[in-house]
């Protein structure tokens, strides 16, 4: 179900990066928060920005929450109003509630309540940057489940120009190559990944822990040298 609407409780950093990059995708986006300063820092850039208490089941209703998309909780002093405001969003009936969990406790209180997603922003970064601190090469690391990653790689000098078969990847490992980015000028096309003269992603791979073999292996790897 694609989402066009989506109602951000709660203007700090967090909420209002969310709601800053759902704007530059094109959604439309109402943010509600209780501090006046935030709201008019964000009135110039969201769709609508409200002043309001996002605990209180009147407001909610007024405001029409139940008929966004999707809510996103972002409030991160407060457990207690992140909690409520997320009760009252199932309650009124929006599609999809996702909730920021300061807490593993916090966090396990929202999943009780059937949040639809619960995010932690600082573990995930702080996983990230600790994958990306100890592997140089490593540009981007998400972890979907325990058997599947997609990493955003900068290819080494000594593997640029082969393909996946050559590099000889551990056979426990199964690697897809997803995309490839060149540097600006570069006149080359890349298996069809953009056009000369524009930057391309660097190559992205999904591993799994499997025993199967490597689907695509023959397709070689073109990417920036680092």
């Amino acid at each position: 179900m694609k989402m066009n609407q989506f109602v951000i409780i709660g203007l700090g950093r967090f909420g209002a990066s969310i709601g800053k990059e759902l704007i530059e995708l094109g959604y439309e986006v109402l943010g509600v928060d209780r501090d006046e300063e935030k709201v008019q820092e964000m009135s110039g850039i969201l769709t609508h920005t409200v002043i309001a208490d996002a605990t209180d089941e009147d407001t909610l209703r007024s405001i029409g929450a139940r008929n966004f998309d999707c809510g996103v909780v972002a409030i991160g002093d407060d457990v207690q109003a992140s909690i409520l405001a997320a009760i009252l969003l199932k309650e009124l009936g929006v599609k999809k509630v996702v909730a920021k969990a300061v807490s593993e406790l916090h966090g396990r209180v929202l999943e009780r309540m059937d949040v639809d997603r619960v995010i932690y922003p600082e573990r995930d970064m702080g996983i990230r940057v600790a994958h990306q601190l100890v592997s140089p090469n490593l540009l981007d690391y998400i972890e979907l489940s325990d058997k599947y990653t997609i990493a955003e790689l900068g290819v080494p000098a000594c593997l640029a120009g082969k393909s996946i078969e050559e590099t000889n990847p551990p056979r426990q490992v199964r690697l897809q190559h997803r995309g490839a980015e060149q540097d600006a000028g570069d006149d080359r096309r890349a298996d069809g990944y953009g056009h000369a003269g524009r930057r391309r992603r660097h190559g992205r791979h999904r591993h799994e822990r499997a025993d199967r073999g490597l689907p695509g292996r023959d397709r070689p790897i073109k990417a920036r040298k680092v």
